[in-house]
């Protein structure tokens, strides 16, 4: 990635961040968390990697992201300054969950090794 596509990457997450932050106001959404944007090397399309706290929510509340965003876009070409705003596609970003089951797996070896030990 070049330094001009990771420079865009980091502005679209933080403006994306605020725009969710501050001027969402939909409950369905839950709390949702931006944890990376990749940006293609031409700059016409953007992931939009997220971490949703409720995992009820996590299918309604991708699906609703997608839908709307055509409205993020838009926010965001009023906020920062490229000659085009790429094309928005947002995703579920499972580390967390990958991480959690890999310390419920070590939780659980402790456990086994306890019990052996006594």
């Amino acid at each position: 990635m070049s330094v001009r596509t990771e420079k865009v990457a980091e502005l679209i997450k933080k403006e994306l961040s605020m725009i969710l932050l501050r001027e969402t106001n939909d409950p369905a959404l839950g709390f949702v968390t931006i944890t990376s944007v990749k940006v293609s090397g031409d700059l016409q399309n953007a992931k939009v990697y997220i971490s949703i706290f409720d995992q009820d929510k996590r299918k309604i509340t991708l699906e609703r992201l997608n839908h709307a965003k055509g409205h993020f876009r838009s926010k965001l070409a009023g906020r920062i300054k490229i000659r085009r705003v790429p094309e928005l596609s947002f995703f579920y970003d499972d580390t967390l969950d990958y991480v959690d089951n890999i310390n419920r797996l070590i939780k659980k070896i402790h456990e086994n090794d306890n019990k052996e030990d006594n």
